[in-house]
């Protein structure tokens, strides 16, 4: 029907194509914890991946069918999504996933984003919060609400999320930048120089 809602992204795909698409996103997502596509399809792989955690949530032989069919690697990510994602989030009601657009990877400038596992090892979220935490830290400076909405955001279902967010300050903190000073080297980069 012209002018009707899509009730979904098509991606310039045929239906078959667009589910193996989404489906090898949501593997890799499981695999890897993060991944990096155009943000439509992290969209798109979004709704898929949340709906997968809330059937390793539920962990009925239903579910695990259900999950058999989607993953492409179910003999690997099956007791990883009904053993420990099922674990890391039982108290969480919703939005296990995040998208966080990033600049543009490809040639084309196509809107490029991450999408990935929340409270997990690779949550970028986390670090970037501690790191916002340590530098007001070191400038003596007292929190703004934003830092301290983030603090709570990502503590809040995180098993021990206040220690392990110190910790990760600590780490930040100790760490040494030092100043640039290769302005001036004759790098090579892709076969020619800089």
């Amino acid at each position: 029907m012209a002018g009707g809602r899509m009730k979904y992204r098509h991606l310039g795909r045929s239906s078959a194509h667009r589910q193996a698409l989404l489906r090898n996103l949501v593997t890799s997502l499981f695999e890897h914890e993060s991944i990096s596509t155009t943000w439509p399809k992290a969209k798109e792989a979004q709704k898929l991946a949340e709906k997968l955690i809330t059937l390793g949530k539920k962990n009925t032989d239903a579910s695990k069918r259900r999950a058999l069919e989607i993953f492409y690697t179910p003999h690997r990510l099956l007791p990883k999504l009904f053993g420990e994602l099922r674990e890391r989030y039982e108290t969480r009601p919703g939005g296990y996933t995040r998208v966080l657009r990033i600049e543009p990877l490809k040639p084309d400038m196509a809107p490029s984003a991450i999408l990935e596992l929340v409270d997990g090892p690779k949550d970028i979220r986390f670090a970037m919060t501690a790191r916002t935490v340590a530098r007001v830290r070191s400038e003596g400076k007292d929190l703004n609400e934003m830092t301290a909405r983030n603090i709570d955001k990502v503590t809040r279902f995180r098993p021990g999320g206040e220690d392990s967010l110190e910790e990760m300050v600590e780490r930040i903190s100790e760490l040494k930048v030092g100043e640039r000073d290769n302005a001036g080297s004759e790098e090579v980069r892709w076969g020619g120089r800089v």
